[in-house]
């Protein structure tokens, strides 16, 4: 047990070193802001790393993990706890979400509703909690928060979680099994045949969320329709 338990605790370690490296990386190499109205929502993929985690370990390794990532995200970012507050809630309600429904439902299947589910919670989360925060950072009044809540930061959270999601379905099987062959991961269950032969459905249904994402950010730049 306690050489299981301190496995754990290293492979936690390297995935919040990793998640935090990816932060780093599109902080310093950043995607071009998806709302030019709201330059301070940006893309990166940090929560891919988070919610493999939570899927191997459960909801609860989400949360610090979430804290450990977005402490060492605050000197980074000119928002300091608000992007913090921002940072640990918009984490924990995708990939605690997604995590919860994966421990009761094992399967590829499993894992695309508690992802589905996670961006759909998102989303609804971070309306009403950037209607209550963003007017401070940004020193802007809350009505023109209001003006971009929904086809801005809805938008955006939705099509920013869904990616999350498509990569996360293509990233969870090769990293599990990575972990398992350097004997930091013990599961009860094995990667068999039939899993791996499973997840090529989940690669044609991530292409199509890749796709509907690059809609919205077109629609978010007023490019289509």
């Amino acid at each position: 047990m306690k050489t299981i338990n301190t496995k754990k605790l290293v492979t936690l370690a390297m995935l919040s070193a990793l998640a935090f490296l990816l932060a780093l990386l599109f902080h310093y190499f950043p995607i071009p802001p998806l709302v030019p109205a709201a330059p301070f929502l940006k893309f990166e993929p940090k929560d891919v790393v988070i919610t493999i985690a939570g899927f191997l370990y459960g909801p609860i390794a989400v949360v610090p993990m979430a804290l450990v990532v977005g402490l060492l995200e605050m000197p980074l970012s000119a928002t300091w706890l608000y992007g913090l507050i921002m940072n640990v809630a918009s984490t924990c309600a995708f990939a605690c979400t997604a995590a919860g429904i994966y421990k009761f439902r094992r399967t590829i299947g499993g894992a695309a509703i508690g992802l589905s589910v996670g961006v759909l919670a998102t989303t609804a989360v971070m309306i009403p909690l950037n209607y209550l925060i963003t007017p401070f950072f940004m020193g802007i009044p809350r009505h023109a928060v209001v003006a971009i809540l929904f086809i801005g930061i809805g938008l955006f959270n939705f099509v920013k979680y869904a990616l999350v999601a498509a990569i996360t379905m293509q990233l969870y099987i090769p990293l599990k099994a990575a972990l398992v062959k350097a004997k930091l991961l013990i599961l009860p269950e094995d990667l068999d045949k039939k899993t791996i032969k499973v997840s090529i459905t989940s690669v044609v249904v991530s292409l199509l969320v890749v796709a509907i994402c690059i809609l919205g950010i077109l629609f978010l730049n007023g490019m289509v329709f």
